[in-house]
């Protein structure tokens, strides 16, 4: 769906979606849309701003991903709200360098006439996963050995110990 600035000039721009999987591509991220994803919200021109948009909403969906430690797919349920603001991107400086400050960081900008919801949702849910992806605290992980998940079963395969491998090193003569 997309947020026209020149609409949101004469009105604000309400929206209620339901995505299903597809729709948002997240294959680079190596997730997968498991349910459908639901958007609702409105987006407005912000007052005495030119061109400053403000779109606030809230989504739910369920994503999956492997686990960083088993490689097993976990499923993360999602919801959330978000208040945004985007900015044209005509409103940067060019030639200089300049300083923003940290309310200025919490600012997107968008180029042309308006703002794709779909790039909105797929970052907010980007934001919203965690930074490493585990099915529990209690994860086993797999076997540098023999790859077997450890949470399905465990192995006999022995551990080479990095000390003794290392060990020829400690007698080196640093001058």
């Amino acid at each position: 769906m997309f947020l026209s600035v020149k609409e949101m000039e004469v009105r604000k721009i309400r929206f209620d979606e339901t995505f299903r999987a597809g729709q948002i591509d997240f294959a680079g991220d190596e997730l997968e849309q498991e349910s459908l994803l639901r958007a609702a919200g409105e987006a407005a021109l912000v007052p005495h701003s030119p061109g400053e948009v403000r779109i606030r909403g809230r989504y739910s969906v369920e994503i999956t991903a492997a686990c960083d430690r088993c490689l097993e797919r976990t499923r993360y349920p999602l919801e959330a709200s978000f208040d945004l603001y985007y900015r044209p991107v005509e409103t940067i400086a060019r030639e200089e360098e300049v300083g923003i400050d940290e309310a200025e960081s919490e600012i997107g900008f968008y180029e042309g006439g308006g703002i794709e919801l779909e790039d909105v949702l797929r970052e907010q849910i980007l934001l919203a996963l965690p930074m490493q992806r585990i099915c529990s605290e209690a994860c086993k992980g797999i076997c540098p050995v023999c790859g077997q998940n450890r949470n399905q079963a465990a192995c006999n395969c022995k551990m080479e110990d990095a000390a003794g491998r290392w060990g020829a090193l400690r007698h080196l003569e640093i001058p």
